[in-house]
């Protein structure tokens, strides 16, 4: 039986690195069959005493002197990363879920026997050791080794140790050697897990209670977002797996709940890139008896909170990029409009005025288009990619905003917002519309613009959300912020694929 003893090379051609593989596959196959064949099954063994960890061993002995030994003795769980046979003693690297250790198998210390079944071991073998923790000469905490079990073979070679694993599209489908061999992947997500704790801790103080609503849903309602569909056998009807958790929120808030919040996975059948993944987390709150700038104050307080104590400061880097947390910008849509393009919405009497001015700014818009139509396509052509710096951009016209509730000084505009970092946005809030005769309006407006363009369209009004408003929905302050470019934001990470554990892929085939 031949013993491996290299990794996969990247100077080999395409065609040698798989005759290599292959082999390497037929090598540890090998191994395990001969294992198997003297009563020695490493899959057969059930569990193993882990008591230690390897970043909490190098911080508790970090004050011994080389060559030093403790006296205390550890069991550690964990992967073999790296190797070093020399005779009758050898130097291995263990991976465990905080870190790497090193350990010292010494033939005197584990046994003959132990110590030939451990020089036949293969890098990305998982293995359970015992044994005392010391620093070598050379200064590095290690393990000196008494006992070595193999608990579970590796059959698949881990990427070479120098090249790594380096293919993205290939990091994304194998998620789980990306986090064996990238140790910086996995602090990515360790800082998610602990953004989402922040962010239930601070609403949880905040008096909000954490709520779970339905993801299948029995009607398609009228929003722009295209749903997935699929069929429920027993009651015979197509369902529709939910872009929002917002109606059932709301209606929660007419049941009497002052504030509720959902962190949810949503669901839309749309387009995939660098911000976007059909399936996402979303955190959505409610708050009765307060507005959207009620809202505003939350987020800004929330996502210094965030950047404080995930991040360690309020400057925080994306990208190469620096963002200051500790300044928001509030501006009005008609406000950045007229900062970054220039044009005074104020000063436009009719829709065709407002149609002249976007003509003048080379932006096309519908033929039909209304005065807050083209205050919209204004701003998405020169505002948002200016808005680097945390901003805040509120008052939307109606035309766009269909939940929203329309300020009472001016009722071409509703009283919403959405915010931007690094010309991105990360959330959109309201103060919700609760006049059930307005809303239904809207809605059967939204749904008849839907059919119009297409007749089979499959939206519905959503009645039974009109009559739990005429029940009575108190004045109310929403907002709704995706989990996953937060965290991109506060990780540097470029893509949404980067902070999802298994994103969308294509399959290979």
């Amino acid at each position: 039986m031949k013993e491996e003893n290299t990794g996969l090379q990247p100077e080999l051609t395409q065609e040698e690195q798989q005759e290599k593989r292959n082999e390497i596959l037929q090598v540890r196959r090998e191994k395990l069959d001969k294992l198997q064949q003297e009563g020695k099954d490493p899959f057969q063994i059930t569990k193993f005493p882990v008591d230690q960890y390897a970043a909490a061993i190098k911080e508790a002995f970090a004050g011994i002197a080389p060559e030093e030994e403790t006296g205390k003795t550890v069991c550690l769980g964990g992967r073999l990363m790296s190797k070093r046979v020399m005779g009758k003693a050898s130097f291995a690297d263990l991976r465990d879920a905080s870190g790497d250790i090193q350990l010292y198998v010494r033939r005197d210390n584990v046994g003959e026997e132990p110590y030939a079944a451990f020089k036949k071991f293969d890098i990305g073998d998982v293995v359970g050791v015992k044994g005392e923790v010391f620093r070598t000469k050379m200064g590095e905490i290690s393990v000196k080794v008494e006992e070595i079990t193999l608990l579970s073979k590796s059959l698949q070679p881990l990427p070479e140790k120098w090249h790594g694993l380096k293919d993205t599209d290939l990091r994304y489908r194998q998620r789980y050697v990306d986090l064996i061999v990238n140790p910086d992947v996995k602090e990515t997500f360790v800082k998610r897990s602990q953004i989402l704790r922040e962010i239930r801790d601070y609403l949880d103080g905040k008096g909000f209670l954490e709520v779970d609503t339905p993801i299948l849903l029995p009607l398609e309602i009228g929003a722009s977002a295209r749903p997935f569909v699929t069929h429920h056998n027993t009651l015979d009807m197509d369902m529709y797996l939910r872009i929002e958790t917002e109606l059932n929120l709301k209606r929660l808030i007419v049941g009497g709940f002052d504030r509720v919040y959902e962190v949810g996975r949503i669901f839309r059948n749309e387009g995939m890139d660098t911000k976007h993944n059909p399936e996402f987390t979303s955190v959505e709150l409610y708050q009765a008896f307060t507005d959207y700038k009620g809202m505003m104050d939350l987020v800004e307080e929330l996502y210094k909170r965030l950047a404080q104590n995930v991040c360690g400061s309020l400057q925080i880097t994306y990208q190469g990029k620096q963002i200051d947390m500790s300044h928001w910008e509030r501006l009005t849509m008609a406000e950045a409009v007229k900062k970054y393009a220039g044009c005074d919405y104020y000063d436009w009497k009719t829709d065709e005025d407002a149609r002249a001015a976007a003509k003048e700014k080379h932006v096309q818009v519908p033929a039909d288009a209304t005065k807050g139509t083209v205050l919209v396509e204004l701003f998405d052509a020169y505002v948002e990619d200016k808005l680097i710096q945390p901003t805040f951009i509120y008052d939307y016209p109606v035309e766009n905003s269909p939940l929203a509730k329309r300020k009472a000084d001016d009722p071409a505009f509703t009283e919403r917002f959405e915010y931007f970092i690094n010309a991105m946005e990360y959330g959109n809030a309201f103060s919700e519309l609760n006049d059930p005769i307005d809303q239904k309006g809207r809605f059967e407006k939204q749904v008849a613009a839907r059919k119009a363009q297409n007749p089979n369209d499959t939206c519905q009004v959503d009645y039974d959300y009109i009559n739990a408003l005429e029940y009575g929905l108190p004045p109310t302050g929403g907002l709704g912020f995706g989990l996953d470019r937060l965290v991109m934001l506060l990780t540097d990470s470029a893509s949404i694929r980067d902070v999802l554990l298994f994103p969308t892929m294509k399959p290979l085939d």
